[in-house]
């Protein structure tokens, strides 16, 4: 029994044992335990809280404000920043399996080589299968380098592998994302999507120079134009962010929030630019010239409605270049008479009927000779008055009267050219290099450019003076406008979130230019020179016109002779003047004009812009019924061209088969509708139809196009039906 009792006893002493050791071996382990988390909390915990922000919250990321956008004064889009997305492919994404690449890697090949056909189904599953295989490589590299122990950094390729080789915009990656294999989370499929902004223009190239561009890396911002003039307006500031880990998921959180930029309101018009573009082109073509400018503004406001500036790239080939309407610092030529004789009329050197005698043509003073146009004809005209000096554009008439009344003091004529505010420093709504944009005058005490004694009769008719367009266009709206000069301006407000923000109005740069009669003198030789002089081929049969013909040889190192300077500036109607414009054209060929090739510019816009303004009452509306042929319309989609046509109730005969793409042919009492013949692998027949369509069919049989002139396509480099090379380079010109 007591043996018992002492087995019993040895077993429960020997459990209390075996029980202490577990209670203290569980106390160790918690008193360690505490000391880790003691050791993790104070004196570890800055760099574990430092480790855990870091991988799980990325701060200070920056947000991009949006570009303001540049609007048309009726509030179309002029230039406007739209996303674009980079997609790539990542083949080390942790959640890509290869079984479910390989299931769905020839149907997703197959609906991208549909989509962007740059590439065919082969071509991309094979970069998505090398892709994969790379990254299988690039693993194993990874792996090896980690168990030799070396710090030796690598950068596989395989994660960031451009899947279409063009950005795509947000509808075009919305499609993408319903793909096969594409459709699935993007940490399944590797695919990794990039933003960026980029500047688009609805209108493409109208108004090019004068809204001008942005670098390619828009963070730089404005390069040219109202971009960069008012960069810091367009810009915005950004933002900051940080993105955050939670449950597995990247999320942004918004620090401090992107201001958007501003947006800019133009006072340009979208159909009177295009107006003035076109005809600007069509002449500078014409006549082989080598740059032009086309400014037009409306009389009361000072608001520009349409400005063009072209400059030749290539024979026939205009576009966009340099600011010719401000940078044109050259004689104007004599246009500049209007002024010389306005100052003398409200000083009382002479009278609109005082007479001059001019002879053949040719008159000498202090050893230079100074001739008018028709001096090689041998005629005599005799004597001219004063307001027939102006009709013909004598030099000679304005020369003798700057001579009577400033000869013995040229002083008092620069001054009353200066008090016209003629070269009053202006700050203009495009960003401009140097002396550009500036009127330059010379006075006669100027020691450091000498003044001869033939400057002040020369200067009389436009030369020795620097006067750009945008000054004489200025001026001759001064005289439109009832004698008061306005600065001409481009910017009508900066506006955020569709509020006006600020508002430009019309500045006065001289209230009175001259007297009521004078005015009155002046405004009717202007129309005296539509009428009965040089500008009689820029007259309209529908309303008067007024304004004056330049031409002035151009100097280049000091001697006149390499080409000439034609213009043309007025305002219309006359009677209740609604709009000045001025065409300036830089080295023709041919015989130098200012009536028949600016002028030319300038009746074309006139006219074109007066009927949009032309109301009739309904009862005075009759059809034309001499109007024998049907309107003319442009070849393209027959779809749209149906449409248009049922809207407008014109009759048309539809072609027999079934047709997606068609020609139209006007006819006396229908238009004649036909199938374009569309060819696979063959070069379509584009020629007849309008940009928009042309550029569609050609760019969707693998061409690349580049598109001149305005119109219809009148010729394409590539003849139509000629074997395809996809990413070849095709020319349309459109007239």
């Amino acid at each position: 029994m007591a043996k018992d009792n002492n087995n019993i006893k040895s077993k429960k002493q020997t459990i209390i044992n075996r029980y202490g050791f577990i209670v203290f071996l569980f106390l160790a382990v918690f008193i360690t335990i505490l000391v880790y988390i003691v050791r993790i909390m104070f004196v570890e915990g800055e760099q574990w809280r430092a480790l855990g922000v870091k991988e799980t919250i990325k701060k200070d990321r920056e947000i991009k404000p949006n570009r303001g956008n540049i609007y048309a004064v009726d509030g179309r889009l002029l230039a406007t920043s739209e996303p674009l997305y980079g997609v790539y492919m990542d083949f080390m994404a942790e959640g890509i399996r290869k079984d479910t690449l390989m299931k769905y890697v020839g149907d997703l090949s197959v609906a991208l080589a549909k989509k962007y056909p740059d590439r065919n189904a082969t071509q991309y599953k094979n970069l998505i299968l090398n892709g994969w295989d790379l990254s299988r490589r690039e693993l194993a590299e990874i792996e090896r380098i980690k168990a030799s122990g070396s710090d030796k950094k690598f950068r596989p390729k395989s994660r960031y592998i451009r899947l279409i080789k063009r950005d795509v915009n947000y509808v075009e990656l919305k499609e993408l994302r319903t793909y096969p294999f594409l459709n699935q989370r993007s940490n399944r499929t590797g695919m990794i999507v990039e933003e960026r902004s980029m500047r688009a223009k609805p209108f493409g190239r109208l108004a090019g120079r004068t809204i001008g561009s942005i670098y390619k890396d828009m963070e730089k911002g404005g390069a040219s134009g109202i971009e960069l003039k008012y960069d810091s307006i367009l810009r915005g500031k950004p933002g900051v962010k940080s993105r955050q880990k939670i449950q597995g998921r990247w999320l942004d959180v918004v620090e401090v929030p992107a201001e958007d930029g501003w947006d800019v309101k133009t006072t340009i018009d979208v159909d009177i630019q295009d107006i003035t573009e076109k005809a600007l082109y069509s002449k500078l073509a014409e006549t082989g010239a080598e740059s032009g400018t086309a400014i037009i503004m409306e009389v009361a406001t000072g608001e520009i409605k349409a400005i063009s500036n072209l400059d030749r790239i290539s024979e026939g080939v205009y576009a966009e270049g340099n600011p010719n309407a401000f940078s044109y610092m050259s004689e104007p030529g004599s246009t500049f008479k209007t002024l010389s004789i306005m100052i003398a009329l409200e000083d009382g050197v002479v009278t609109p009927d005082e007479k001059f005698h001019v002879g053949t043509g040719l008159y000498q003073y202090g050893g230079r000779t100074i001739r008018d146009h028709y001096w090689r004809h041998g005629v005599d005209k005799g004597d001219l008055t004063v307001a027939q000096g102006i009709q013909i554009s004598s030099n000679i008439v304005v020369a003798k009267t700057i001579l009577k009344g400033y000869e013995k003091n040229p002083e008092r004529y620069v001054q009353r050219l200066y008090e016209t505010g003629i070269t009053k420093k202006i700050d203009w709504d495009v960003p401009l290099q140097g002396k550009e944009g500036t009127a330059i005058i010379r006075h006669p005490s100027d020691k450091s450019n000498y003044w001869s004694r033939t400057t002040l009769p020369w200067m009389s008719f436009g030369y020795e003076t620097q006067v750009p367009p945008i000054y004489m266009l200025m001026f001759y709206n001064g005289i439109a406008n009832g004698g008061k000069m306005i600065k001409p301006f481009i910017t009508k407000a900066f506006m955020h979130d569709g509020k006006i923000e600020q508002e430009f109005t019309t500045e006065v740069i001289n209230p009175s230019l001259c007297s009521p009669k004078t005015l009155a003198e002046i405004q009717q030789m202007l129309v005296g020179v539509i009428n009965e002089g040089t500008g009689k081929f820029v007259g309209s049969k529908s309303f008067q016109i007024a304004g004056k013909t330049g031409t002035a040889m151009i100097a280049s190192e000091g001697r006149y002779g390499s080409g000439y300077y034609v213009s043309f500036c007025g305002y219309f109607p006359a009677e209740k003047p609604l709009y000045t414009c001025f065409v300036g054209i830089r080295r023709p060929k041919g015989v130098p004009s200012g009536g028949l090739m600016p002028g030319g510019v300038f009746k074309e816009i006139a006219e074109q812009v007066y009927s949009r303004n032309v109301y009739m009452a309904p009862a005075v509306c009759k059809p034309d019924t001499t109007l024998l042929m049907t309107p003319y319309v442009k070849n393209g989609l027959k779809k749209n061209l149906e449409l248009v046509l049922n809207e407008l109730k014109l009759p048309y005969v539809q072609p027999q088969s079934d047709a997606e793409w068609v020609t139209a042919s006007p006819t006396i009492n229908n238009i004649d509708i036909r199938k374009n013949v569309i060819e696979n692998g063959l070069v379509p027949d584009v020629k007849g139809m309008g940009a928009r369509d042309a550029l569609f069919l050609m760019e969707k049989v693998g061409l690349r196009v580049r598109i001149t002139g305005y119109g219809k396509v009148m010729s394409q480099s590539i003849p139509a039906g000629s074997r395809i090379v996809k990413g070849s380079l095709i020319s349309l010109e459109l007239k």
